[in-house]
């Protein structure tokens, strides 16, 4: 699998697992390739409707900005099949 497959693969799956949730905006963020699993780290983000950060007190007309939600999928390279959903955890 090319890693434009496996990217492809990911925001597929989190399209369909988040349906129900109204998410918006996803994106690719980042894509590692884990050798010794052999299985793509992909980290997709995404918006949620009910997650608006404050807006800013010199600008009260802006639309609410959306935070996003990141979420690391591990596509198996071998056949595409997702092996988990994980969040980002930031250091």
């Amino acid at each position: 699998m090319d890693v434009n497959s496996a990217v492809k693969r990911a925001k597929e799956y989190v399209n369909n697992l988040f349906e129900g949730e109204s998410i918006s905006d996803v994106g690719l963020e980042e894509v590692v390739f884990d050798e010794p699993s052999a299985a793509w780290e992909v980290t997709v983000g995404f918006a949620r409707p009910w997650k608006r950060a404050q807006r800013s007190s010199f600008l009260p007309f802006d639309p609410p900005l959306l935070e996003r939600d990141y979420k690391v999928v591990r596509v198996k390279d071998a056949d595409g099949t997702i092996e988990s959903v994980k969040i980002r955890q930031f250091k």
